[in-house]
């Protein structure tokens, strides 16, 4: 059985939209859209591995909340078991520092933007979220 990466990734709302990262055309899966996030290093818990990324590639503090969902994908080169934390930005605002580009959209939106394919059922979901909440 391969081993499976854990990553953790932040749905960050702001009013009726949350915000969504478009990595960097030089890494895999270069220029999709995705949530912030990152893989879970050793001896961390998941909810300091997501407020880490959070620093690192947005230069912000986060208040990490409960699990939004969690989700198993195959790429061809890795399987990552990633877990959405409903999330707030307590300090900082959001800076560039490794993505391509950062938005803010309604979940109306979401299907003018190529996501990672991990993200799938994630946005579904939060489709029904959305139209839900109403």
């Amino acid at each position: 059985m391969e081993k499976i990466t854990e990553v953790v990734a932040a749905l960050i709302w702001d009013g009726g939209r949350f915000m969504i990262c478009q990595r960097p055309a030089h890494k895999a899966r270069g220029l999709l859209w995705e949530f912030v996030g990152g893989k879970v290093e050793p001896g961390e818990t998941k909810e300091q591995a997501l407020a880490r990324e959070c620093r690192e590639e947005l230069a912000v503090t986060l208040d990490v909340g409960e699990v939004f969902m969690d989700v198993v994908h195959t790429y061809p080169d890795l399987t990552v078991h990633l877990t959405l934390f409903h999330a707030s930005i307590r300090a900082g605002v959001p800076q560039k520092l490794e993505h391509n580009d950062i938005r803010w959209i309604t979940v109306d939106e979401i299907g003018q933007y190529d996501f990672c394919p991990a993200d799938a059922d994630i946005l579904k979901r939060l489709k029904e979220y959305g139209s839900n909440s109403r």
